[in-house]
């Protein structure tokens, strides 16, 4: 290794030092999708980074989403998929092909990665001990031809009732990496479908975690020139959404992290998941790789 090449293997690792003495024994959610979930090379380097973080005393919790092979398998089978404001209708039917795609297919996957690369990691769903308690998610719809609020029945989808982390908490504590899919049950044992970013919003201010990670397919939050954001906080979120600056997809995205970072969560970050290695970027370097909102 030459001089310069050594220097800089150097100046990297000194200047991880500090994030990682501060990291050391706390909890990070990761909610993994978008890009680095479908593309190979992104999809190794993910599982990298999340074997590496545990290695050097950070406890990784892995949320991860399926959206896209969920609608390919609904398509293999012959089985139309439909959105209402961007939600999956899951009839009984569907629901048994996302929790076969999410708890099997693609959550095997991820363990199956991380356990390459040298990790100890474990697959669950909300469903095992007890881990997410869901309901129903009722949505309502004004349409103009009538003042009474359209009541949408979108069938298994659910939100979070309540979350139980003892599972999640023993498997830390013994080493192991928790990789979650995003399937709740009801008090009447049907199983729901969960938005993923919600699952690690709430699974982060259950855990008390340190940090909240986002993982989509944009650079972050972006102002009207479309210059990234970065180092927010709740008001100034708030001020943006309320200007239209965060508007549309992004919103939701933006209101799972704002609620973490004001139940707790020290700081929440939107990052960009299409960037190799986006995870240790952001977390263990001061450039960082997206949008970081605290309390």
């Amino acid at each position: 290794m030459d001089n310069k090449k050594a220097n800089h293997v150097v100046d990297v690792l000194s200047e991880a030092l500090p994030y990682l003495q501060k990291l050391n024994g706390k909890t990070i959610v990761i909610k993994y999708g978008g890009n680095a979930m479908t593309e190979e090379h992104l999809k190794q380097g993910f599982a990298r980074d999340i074997v590496l973080l545990k290695q050097v005393g950070v406890n990784p919790v892995v949320v991860h989403g399926g959206g896209p092979q969920i609608g390919k398998l609904l398509k293999q089978i012959g089985k139309e998929s439909e959105f209402i404001e961007g939600m999956r209708v899951t009839d009984r039917e569907t629901m048994d092909v996302v929790e076969m795609v999410l708890g099997g297919l693609v959550n095997k996957d991820i363990v199956t990665m991380i356990n390459q690369h040298g990790g100890h990691a474990v697959g669950l769903t909300g469903k095992d001990g007890g881990l997410i308690r869901a309901k129903k998610l009722n949505i309502t719809r004004k349409t103009p031809e009538t003042d009474v609020p359209e009541i949408i029945d979108l069938g298994h989808v659910g939100e979070v009732s309540s979350i139980d982390p003892s599972v999640v908490s023993m498997l830390d504590n013994d080493n192991f990496i928790p990789v979650i899919a995003p399937i709740g049950m009801g008090t009447d044992g049907a199983s729901y479908n969960i938005n993923a970013d919600l699952v690690a919003g709430k699974m982060a201010t259950v855990l008390g975690a340190e940090k909240l990670l986002l993982l989509t397919n944009t650079v972050g939050i972006l102002d009207k020139e479309e210059k990234l954001l970065t180092g927010l906080d709740s008001k100034q979120v708030d001020a943006y959404i309320a200007d239209g600056t965060i508007y549309g997809g992004m919103l939701p995205k933006v209101n799972c992290a704002l609620d973490a970072v004001k139940s707790g969560v020290k700081t929440a970050h939107i990052i960009d998941g299409r960037v190799e290695h986006a995870v240790l970027l952001e977390l263990l370097t001061d450039e960082g790789v997206g949008t970081l909102m605290k309390g």
